[in-house]
């Protein structure tokens, strides 16, 4: 009995540990930069690049835009999310963007907002209306009436159902139809698949992409984006991150409600259309450059590197 109390402790302990090297309660500072160089062109083009921006859970305390190319701020109509649009030329080639920001961010939890919810039943290209999601979603809400409690309950249909996985063709996209049937994916795909269940028994949710700042280091390469999703219930909006509970059970009870301090949020949404537009049409969502020339598509990468201002 003692022994089997003492290994029961030291697992907890071990958990513990291993959560907190993966997230960050509380209040995280942070600076992150974001660059990338122009490659050679032929003739002017278009160049979209999303800012983050302020909200009552990060806080830009700087925003630094260092750029050879004159730029020009807008946001898009429907999600407002900010963005640069430069116009770089031929003599522009090789020349670098940075975009340096210092950021004061609050761990997440259920939280109200101003704003009609309702404006996040409504269909995106990849994450439609389809009649496919209504049995799913009916059967793991069965005999529940209050959507705090039916959006536990599908947070729980995916983290049991989808498996993180990147091989294959067809993740990556967020396309929920592709999430149901493979039933693997990466972020994009468990929570466009978790929104499209969420609508199809009108619970209002949406989709938020950014970078998650590493707990375990405080300073470094970020290695690509990450997105996260938030369902609308008891007149608050939940947070959930269902992934990175897939990647980490032992914090599959911590996403569901919360969002760690440790992250950056760039844009909302899905489906971002802008002026001007591009020629592909609205960002199925939006976290990278994207840059056009003649109305066709320029390979163009971008580098993020951050430093913590608070040490852990």
């Amino acid at each position: 009995m003692k022994k089997t109390l003492i290994l029961t402790i030291l697992l907890l302990a071990t958990s513990l540990f291993t959560a907190e090297k993966k997230i960050v309660r509380g209040v995280d500072r942070f600076k992150l930069v974001y660059e990338l160089q122009l490659p050679k062109l032929e003739r002017k083009g278009t160049l979209w690049i999303p800012l983050a921006r302020t909200d009552a859970y990060q806080n830009l305390q700087s925003l630094i835009i260092d750029s050879p190319v004159p730029w020009r701020k807008t946001r898009d109509a429907e999600h407002h999310n900010e963005l640069l649009i430069l116009n770089p030329g031929p003599d522009d080639g090789g020349k670098r963007i940075t975009i340096r920001y210092q950021v004061e961010r609050t761990e997440k939890n259920p939280h109200t907002e101003v704003g009609d919810p309702k404006q996040y039943l409504k269909a995106d290209k990849l994450v439609p209306l389809s009649p496919r999601f209504i049995p799913f979603a009916s059967k793991a809400t069965k005999n529940l009436s209050d959507d705090f409690a039916r959006g536990k309950a599908l947070y729980q249909h995916v983290l049991g159902r989808m498996r993180y996985d990147k091989s294959g063709k067809g993740w990556g996209r967020g396309d929920a139809l592709y999430a149901c049937d493979a039933r693997t994916g990466n972020c994009t795909d468990f929570h466009a698949y978790f929104i499209a269940l969420c609508r199809a028994i009108n619970i209002p949710a949406r989709f938020a992409i950014g970078f998650t700042i590493p707990a375990d280091r405080d300073t470094g390469v970020i290695s690509g984006y990450h997105c996260w999703a938030e369902f609308h219930a008891d007149a608050k909006w939940v947070p959930v991150d269902i992934s990175e509970a897939d990647k980490h059970p032992e914090l599959s009870d911590y996403y569901f409600g919360h969002h760690p301090a440790n992250r950056l949020e760039v844009s909302r949404g899905r489906d971002i259309s802008t002026k001007p537009a591009p020629r592909s049409g609205p960002f199925n969502y939006f976290i990278g450059p994207h840059l056009e020339v003649a109305g066709k598509k320029v390979p163009l990468k971008a580098t993020f590197e951050f430093k913590r201002l608070m040490p852990r």
